[in-house]
């Protein structure tokens, strides 16, 4: 101990003459070891108190309060605020009689709460604030939010977590988001931050708890937390001194020892504190260790050490705070003395508030009996109660207010949280190997499998990863057999989870987890996601064979969500590991990864709209559903890459079961032309293959001669050549009595007859010349005005096909639904998803006669085998809105240029809109005048196609919005009045979506 002394009494004359004699003066400073003959290593030097930043000065008026109140207060009242007793909102009568007879006989000072409810502690804490003489202290251990005791709160991520984000402003954020929940329920101290170094891997009671192994990291990390939590006025304590980081030893259960040198200590575990005070810590936690370098008494607490919490804390460094114990229940303290005399051995020790004193009685007689037999003097007693009475003053306990209760779990639970979560996870995931460039997963166009280990919940990150490509779980419990199933694969991600919420047991990889990962990565390329510390993969002693190793930290919703993310690139790794993984990677470590321009998620307020102004979304939907306007809905909202609103309302049908899933199929009718015709048009226009000018005779010959044969490219894809509508061509193949004619169809599958309509229905294949010939030799328009038409499209599909020598579903596929991860959408999908997940569009009783699930529901596009150009796609909302977000990346998705800007700007313009034609080249655009297909609210740039099933998807460059509504308004028969459209649905949802934009 006198070694220690000196040192500090070196320090404290270095720091003397740095301050009064050089230029830097009253700066921080950091003096090399070497030069006070320690040894050659940094070492901060703390301000001196007059220099160290105050987040709650004195004031006249406190200075005031506190003498007026402690010159009022008996001894007893003096004694019973230094304790600060453990309370529970979830225990019985009994023990809010004994929390109520210590505030109301013993007049103790504060109450600390542990396991229960909001609801619950803010009626316990206004009761007991009502008993209470002097306003009560109201603290809690909320290291990672209310969550870490009270149920229905919010649950932040563990400090670990938080220790791998660089952005120190974020960690910010949480303090202060932490600090907003405390001050609504009534709370004074947040106990935290946790400020111990974790060096010790199998340290049993800190690791999450711990920012992390380098002091420098857990210091800013720690600084950053408290600066939060302080600027909105409630006390954050750090703990625990003098460091419990290099213990193996859990001191709930006994006392942990902490063998590090005396040199050490300085170094290592003091530097936070040191920090910490420079920048305003209010108070500390002083823990139960057996630290021989600093208490020289054997197996003697240094929660109860004199030297470690009068010498060194208050003297030494200059703390002048409020000062905890530990929870003198822990056994740590517990089996050293008994109860009452282990109280005032923490109060002679120099603490100020005894937490968790387990017996108030019997500690109040022997603090007074120590204060009549002199071991305790008045100025020692005035010291701490005078020092607690301050802290109630800058807390407004002065001005007591009790906890509203209306609106708390409200308060609570701001949206702000979920938003400020998906930031964090952004910043934290960590990627510490990225072989040859693995992550993020460029090529679509590969089998990827999915193999679980650890026995916590994955749903969130499987799902996820699907809406990117396809990608399959994979499971056996026999190992052989595993690898069997994965031999078609080439990538595998395992993603190993583990529950947050048994946090405090070791997550380890078992043997034969360890064994599934090198059977597999010697055999596959491997990326291995850990849901859990880092220290789960310290087990595995040769990275070599695989390729991609995250860290995810934790198992939440929100971290499966954005791991998925950054492995299909939506979102770029920014975090750094705060800790070692064995001898493989280092703390610190961590790679930045590319970010792709594919969609990500996040919630409204991340991209600048309200979640609240958007849940009119949902009342316009079951209106329409009430309505009987549609069965059910999808309805998907993006905002600059993000889908932020992804939802289905309703069912599949009226009278059924089947509640309609984001997974789930819709026919999309004339979108089709959107998301199937027109980008394979515009990249042969962009190749150079058609220009605006091209008339319809040189695009297909067959036209050569006709009436269409002058129509150009521009006039085809602006409706504005003088075609029909469209002509109900099922009608010349069915007869009197509507039923199909034995002429052209067949009930089964037979040569020349291979155009499926239905289960049972097979079209002849010579019809398509039929149908083009039809086209071919109607009339034009008496007017060239503006005329929507299908005939566009099917002429466009037979061009494509043509010019391409693919057909235009294999063409789709090949050219985009593939590299942009649209697994979801093609045409007759039957073929490969079940009718179950396919919402039907109609009871056909005019053509087919059969409920139409699975097969096309325009008629037209039926008779050409469902694969037509103007109707056949079967699709979902996530999956229109990938092709919407390329439009909107002007023809770039996932790092990929399918067709050049200029390309995009050309069929996005409005060439006609002179002669009142609004629309573009394939696109429809924004109503002139009068009604259209939107609310009217939307910029000129925006563009998007509608359906005759009740769909539409629309983007906006100016709002870097995308809009997918998807329905079957036409179930159960088509033929009744359109009042989806009548009554503006789609419209009015277009509408709130522009109305919740708070950030231009």
């Amino acid at each position: 101990m006198k070694q220690f002394l000196f040192r500090i009494g070196l320090f404290t004359a270095l720091l003397f003459l740095v301050t009064n004699c050089s230029s830097t003066k009253n700066k921080k400073q950091v003096v090399n070891l070497s030069k006070v003959g320690i040894e050659d290593e940094e070492i901060y030097i703390p301000h001196i108190k007059s220099e160290r930043k105050n987040f709650f000065p004195e004031t006249d008026a406190e200075t005031r309060w506190v003498d007026s109140i402690y010159n009022q207060m008996s001894f007893n009242e003096k004694v019973g605020q230094l304790f600060m007793v453990a309370a529970y909102s979830n225990k019985d009568a009994a023990h809010v009689a004994e929390i109520e007879k210590l505030v109301s006989e013993y007049k103790i000072g504060g109450l600390i709460f542990f396991q229960g409810g909001p609801k619950r502690q803010s009626r316990l804490t206004n009761k007991y604030q009502t008993l209470s003489k002097i306003p009560l202290f109201i603290g809690i251990d909320a290291e990672w939010g209310m969550s870490m005791r009270l149920d229905s709160t919010f649950r932040y991520p563990f400090n670990m977590t938080l220790g791998a984000i660089r952005d120190l402003k974020l960690v910010e954020k949480v303090g202060e988001a932490m600090a907003k929940e405390s001050k609504r329920m009534g709370v004074h101290f947040n106990f935290a931050p946790v400020l111990d170094i974790n060096t010790n891997p199998k340290n049993p009671i800190i690791g999450y708890r711990s920012f992390g192994e380098n002091k420098v990291n857990v210091t800013e990390h720690a600084i950053a937390l408290m600066k939060g939590v302080q600027s909105q006025g409630i006390f954050s304590t750090g703990k625990h001194f003098p460091g419990h980081g290099d213990t193996s030893t859990d001191s709930h259960h006994a006392l942990p020892v902490v063998n590090a040198s005396l040199e050490h200590i300085e170094k290592v575990e003091l530097y936070p504190y040191k920090r910490m005070f420079d920048e305003g810590l209010v108070s500390v936690m002083v823990a139960h260790l057996n630290v021989p370098s600093l208490e020289p008494r054997e197996g003697y607490p240094t929660s109860i050490s004199q030297p470690v919490v009068t010498n060194l804390l208050k003297n030494d460094l200059g703390f002048d705070g409020l000062i905890f114990t530990d929870a003198l229940n822990m056994k740590g303290a517990s089996n050293f003395k008994k109860p009452g005399d282990i109280d005032l051995e923490a109060f002679l020790a120099g603490n100020d508030i005894l937490l968790f004193a387990e017996n108030v009685p019997l500690a109040v007689e022997k603090i007074c009996v120590a204060y009549q037999e002199g071991q305790i003097s008045e100025s020692r007693l005035a010291e701490s109660v005078k020092k607690i009475l301050r802290y109630k003053f800058k807390a407004g306990l002065n001005q007591y207010e009790p906890v509203e209760e209306i609106n708390l779990f409200h308060d609570l639970n701001p949206k702000s949280n979920q938003s400020l979560q998906y930031e964090l996870y952004e910043n934290a995931i960590t990627v510490v190997k990225n072989q040859d460039n693995i992550l993020p997963i460029k090529n679509l166009n590969q089998k990827i499998a999915y193999v679980k280990l650890g026995d916590d919940s994955n749903s969130s990150f499987v799902n996820t990863l699907k809406k990117y490509t396809e990608v399959n779980e994979v499971f056996d419990a026999n190992l052989d057999s595993l690898l069997t199933k994965l031999t078609d694969y080439e990538t595998v991600i395992i993603g190993y989870h583990k529950s947050d919420k048994t946090w405090w047991k070791s997550p380890e990889l078992t043997a034969s987890e360890l064994q599934l990962i090198d059977s597999i990565a010697v055999k596959k390329k491997v990326i291995i996601d850990c849901f859990a510390k880092p220290y789960s993969l310290s087990k595995i002693n040769n990275f070599d064979a695989i390729e991609g190793v995250m860290v995810s930290y934790q198992n939440g919703d929100v971290a499966q969500e954005v791991s998925a993310e950054l492995i299909f690139g939506a979102v770029a790794s920014k975090g750094k590991l705060p800790v070692s993984i064995n001898g493989s990677f280092s703390a610190g470590d961590g790679l930045f990864t590319e970010k792709l321009n594919r969609l990500g998620f996040t919630t409204p307020e991340n991209v600048g709209m309200s979640s609240e102004k958007l849940n009119q979304i949902e009342k316009l939907a079951y209106k329409a559903i009430d309505g009987k306007m549609a069965p059910g809905m999808q309805v998907l909202v993006a905002r600059r890459g993000k889908v932020i609103y992804q939802k289905s309302f309703g069912k599949q049908t009226y009278d059924g079961e089947v509640r309609i899933k984001n997974s789930d199929l819709y026919d999309v009718a004339s979108l089709t032309k959107m998301v199937a015709t027109l980008p394979n048009v515009m990249q042969l226009y962009d190749a150079q293959k058609v220009t605006l000018d091209t008339n319809l005779g040189e695009m297909l010959p067959l036209f050569i001669g006709s009436n269409k044969q002058p129509i150009t490219f521009k006039e085809l894809l602006s409706h504005y050549g003088r075609m029909q509508a469209w002509i109900p061509f099922y009608k010349a193949t069915v007869d009197s009595t509507k039923q199909p004619m034995e002429k052209y169809y067949r009930k089964i599958y037979t040569e020349g007859f291979t155009k499926r309509v239905s289960d049972s229905l097979y079209l002849r294949d010579d019809y398509h010349d039929t149908i083009m010939k039809q086209i071919i030799n109607s009339p034009l328009l008496d007017k060239k005005e503006y005329k929507y038409s299908d005939f566009t499209f099917i002429i466009l599909k037979q061009y494509l096909e043509k010019a391409t020598g693919k057909s235009l579903d294999q063409l789709t596929y090949d050219n985009f639904y593939k590299t942009l991860g649209m697994n979801n959408t093609l045409y007759n999908p039957l073929s490969k998803f079940d009718k179950s997940v396919i919402v039907p569009t109609e009871i056909d009783t005019y053509f087919r006669h059969d409920t139409i699930q699975g097969y096309v529901h325009d008629m037209e596009a039926a008779m050409e085998g469902g694969i037509a150009g103007h109707a056949g796609i079967f699709s979902n909302a996530l999956d229109v809105a990938k092709m919407m977000q390329m439009y909107l990346q002007k023809g770039n998705y996932g790092g990929v240029q399918y067709f050049s800007p200029e390309t995009f700007n050309i069929f996005n313009t409005c060439w006609f809109c002179p002669q009142g034609n609004r629309r573009g080249l394939g696109f429809d655009k924004p109503q002139i005048s009068g009604g259209g297909p939107t609310c009217g609210c939307v910029s000129m740039s925006s563009f998007g196609h509608t359906g005759f099933t009740g769909t539409i998807a629309w983007a906006d460059p100016e709002t870097e919005i995308v809009y997918v509504f998807l329905s079957n308004r036409t179930f159960p028969d088509s033929n009744l009045p359109n009042t989806l459209s009548k009554e503006n649905i789609r419209e009015d949802i277009q509408k709130a979506i522009q109305e919740a934009i708070i950030e231009k």
